[in-house]
């Protein structure tokens, strides 16, 4: 297909929900190494009462092999919620919408697990009032720099915020009264093989360049088009971290 053609595809793949399968074929990501999706499933497998934070379509949770007795999910995007609900309800679980950076809507000392995967924000003191003494929050989000290449190619050279780091967010962790028990960060090679690609990536998670459409970026656009035309796959790299952050057993919420 030709660039005009690339363009119209990869604006028109819908971007509800949080399923990537879209991209087989047309780009590739590295996995971290803590394989997040299988270690959160045998978290939940021995859970009570669990609550996955902005859930997406619920398509990471939908995939574990035994839920808790009681299963709860936010998500803040309203297409999303129905997606969710549909991937959830097989496990008895539950979707309430509440804005990302709101308060939790739920009881303090609810839950004995807190899992989130590629929050867009983390409200630490929130995750540590809603945990149970001795409950755990055990998340891989993404960390400061990620798709520096591709977010430059877009927008030029610019300063890479802390707000993502590893480090700031276990200090906002212990702030919060929790202990961080485990915290790891790695760099995964994405390659992109088409321009579509990189246009459906850029409407699908919104926030690396905030305000994208095609027409606006339509001159980078065609310029990596060129790049990739006459160099192959354009290469990014993504950096995630994990987070594992407990409640003392002798805390409590005032």
């Amino acid at each position: 297909m030709g660039f005009e053609e690339l363009l119209a595809e990869g604006a028109s793949v819908p971007v509800e929900g949080w399923d990537f399968s879209w991209f087989e074929g047309r780009a590739t990501e590295e996995r971290p190494s803590w394989a997040y999706a299988r270690t959160m499933g045998e978290r939940m497998a021995t859970a009570t009462v669990a609550l996955d934070v902005q859930t997406g379509g619920g398509e990471v949770l939908a995939g574990i092999p035994k839920p808790p007795p009681v299963l709860l999910a936010t998500e803040s995007w309203t297409p999303n919620l129905l997606i969710a609900d549909r991937n959830l309800r097989p496990l008895g679980g539950q979707v309430a919408q509440a804005d990302d950076d709101a308060d939790l809507p739920f009881a303090d000392d609810t839950f004995d697990l807190v899992v989130s995967r590629h929050p867009t924000v983390t409200v630490w003191p929130e995750i540590a009032r809603v945990l149970r003494p001795g409950g755990t929050y055990f998340s891989q989000q993404v960390g400061d720099g990620s798709v520096q290449e591709l977010i430059e190619a877009m927008i030029g050279p610019h300063e890479v915020s802390d707000s993502r780091s590893p480090g700031r967010h276990g200090m906002l962790a212990r702030d919060a009264g929790l202990d961080v028990v485990d915290l790891r960060k790695q760099s995964l090679r994405m390659t992109f093989d088409d321009i579509g690609a990189v246009v459906h990536l850029l409407r699908k998670v919104f926030w690396l360049v905030p305000d994208f459409t095609v027409d606006r970026y339509r001159p980078q656009l065609a310029d990596l088009h060129e790049r990739i035309q006459a160099d192959g796959p354009f290469v990014a790299h993504a950096t995630r971290f994990l987070i594992e952050a407990r409640k003392p057993e002798s805390s409590t919420n005032t």
